[in-house]
């Protein structure tokens, strides 16, 4: 099954379960696991569509196309997706982070000046979220980032080699708040297999997340996956410093993240290692 890339920091948000099969026009095909773990389970759904400024249309009409993929629905093998990081980013030598959910990228936009060492790949499923990142990109000439459009899981499980990536950050993800919609949320058993397959030894993976109850699910969760050894959340960023060696300190609060701190909701940071 899939999980979806949209996050608390993107505009879209999901609407409730769409019994039609025309619910899923526009997304990735799901891709069928077997291996006994829990993947998120979307089901159908619809979402809100968001439109382009004309400006942006053109931005993204002259930009995209050499900074961002889209996820094919239909691919002739499982794996002809992979993408060649070094010729799309064309540089040899630099270690790659993918940004699960960037939403409209103002985390990505603020932290990839300062880790221009680092490739940053930002996945949403959103196109205006895209558009946004996209924007801030061209305007600001940062030039270690490019991103992908489709659902997160899946363009892990598609787009990235095994032990390919220095980091994977998935910020505020989609809490999904009720119950019956826990089985959608995107850090589950599977996903965080799927992470670590992805990550190359001494890999990071970065969680955040400001809602309560998804914090004690993710608490549930920090050492079911045995290729992944939990660091929990030095406070002292010299601690983290030494210990992680991708940036981990998030430059701007965004809107979202915002709200919930002005509802005086506590933000809960996780670290795992690649072993």
């Amino acid at each position: 099954m899939s999980g979806m890339s949209t996050t608390e920091n993107s505009p879209e948000s999901p609407q409730e379960p769409d019994s039609s099969r025309a619910a899923h026009r526009g997304r990735p095909l799901q891709t069928e696991f077997n291996d006994g773990r829990d993947y998120p389970r979307l089901g159908s759904f619809s979402f809100r569509r968001g439109t382009l400024t004309d400006n942006q249309e053109n931005t993204w009409d002259e930009n995209w196309p050499h900074l961002g993929r889209v996820l094919d629905e239909n691919p002739v093998t499982a794996d002809d997706q992979v993408i060649d990081l070094d010729d799309w980013f064309g540089r040899t030598g630099h270690d790659t982070i993918v940004e699960i959910g960037s939403g409209t990228g103002t985390s990505t936009a603020a932290m990839a000046p300062l880790e221009t060492d680092h490739n940053i790949v930002a996945v949403e499923i959103y196109r205006p979220g895209l558009a946004k990142l996209l924007g801030s990109v061209v305007r600001g000439g940062i030039t270690n980032v490019r991103m992908v459009k489709g659902d997160g899981v899946e363009v892990l499980q598609r787009m990235f080699a095994p032990c390919s990536l220095a980091g994977v950050r998935v910020y505020f993800p989609d809490p999904w708040p009720k119950a019956r919609h826990h089985k959608r949320r995107i850090i589950q058993t599977g996903t965080l297999h799927l992470i670590a397959s992805r990550l190359k030894p001494g890999g990071i993976l970065h969680v955040a997340t400001d809602h309560a109850d998804y914090a004690e699910w993710i608490d549930e969760l920090v050492n079911v996956e045995d290729d992944l050894e939990y660091l929990g959340w030095p406070d002292d960023p010299a601690v983290r410093d030494e210990t992680v060696p991708v940036l981990t300190d998030r430059q701007i609060i965004t809107k979202f993240e915002g709200k919930g701190l002005d509802k005086e909701h506590v933000i809960r940071e996780y670290l795992w290692r690649r072993r």
